[in-house]
């Protein structure tokens, strides 16, 4: 018994370092073990070429200004299978197959456990009751789908034909917001939130990543914007769980106690 209480309190005592992967950012920042921040969250503009050397190089960089931790999740962009990368539609072309845990555990001494950055950002921001839809506008167009609390794996809508023979990360990513404009991206995602409506029939939906702060159109009782910080709050979730695509009871009610506030920025060097 005494084993058994000394092993419970070495597992709250500890601190997730949370890292997102963007396609322009990655950032960083610490939690304590009900997934609140300990102290700033901390950037760094994404090399480029983003290859996995210049982008593992950034994070340990990152890393150095961070303080002390026990364990590390990742947010990446793409889909993730037993820590290899299978996709990464917005980084350098060279990333499928890299083993991007194994990589990270050599270069942190430490556990780490990664996911497609919308599902981690989702795990951050849902309520875990019916069928809930997270999109992240960033780089991409990001998705991630979860029932009951429990992730769908490797969902990608973002790849489907969207309108006038194009992909949803066509119409709706970074580079078609900045080819359009702020007026015509909205117009098109106000499409796309209808017609996943009528896909997935979702009882809520939720906006988020860096360019969620572009909607400007009126959206619908059930749709929300969350902040971009839930990307790394998710992080604690991998952790909470037996493994980063399966959502416990336990883990949605302490997603559901992780608050999102917005931490102060600081730039770090590459």
């Amino acid at each position: 018994m005494a084993s058994t209480s000394k092993r419970i309190s070495t597992i709250t005592k500890l601190v997730t370092l949370a890292i997102d992967i963007g396609g322009s950012g990655i950032k960083g920042i610490l939690l304590n073990p009900t997934g609140q921040p300990i102290g700033e969250r901390l950037r760094i503009v994404t090399p480029q070429p983003s290859t996995p050397k210049a982008v593992l190089a950034g994070i340990t960089e990152l890393v150095k200004g961070m303080g002390t931790f026990d364990r590390v999740s990742v947010g990446f962009p793409g889909v993730i299978q037993q820590g290899q990368v299978k996709t990464a539609p917005n980084l350098d072309q060279s990333w499928p197959g890299t083993n991007l845990v194994g990589e990270l555990v050599r270069q942190l001494k430490k556990p780490v456990r990664a996911a497609n950055d919308a599902d981690v950002q989702g795990f951050g921001a849902i309520k875990g009751k019916g069928v809930e839809l997270v999109i992240t506008l960033g780089t991409g167009f990001g998705t991630a789908l979860f029932i009951n609390g429990a992730l769908v794996p490797n969902l990608e809508i973002a790849h489907h034909p969207f309108r006038k023979g194009k992909t949803y990360e066509d119409e709706l990513g970074a580079p078609a917001l900045k080819k359009v404009g702020k007026k015509k991206w909205n117009q098109r995602l106000a499409q796309a939130i209808e017609t996943l409506d009528h896909v997935i029939n979702y009882d809520r939906l939720y906006l988020g990543g860096g360019n969620a702060k572009k909607v400007t159109l009126e959206l619908p009782p059930n749709v929300t914007t969350v902040s971009n910080v839930a990307g790394l709050l998710g992080g604690i979730a991998l952790w909470m769980n037996g493994a980063a695509n399966k959502s416990s009871s336990a883990s949605r009610r302490k997603a559901q106690s992780i608050r999102q506030p917005t931490p102060s920025k600081r730039q770090s060097k590459a």
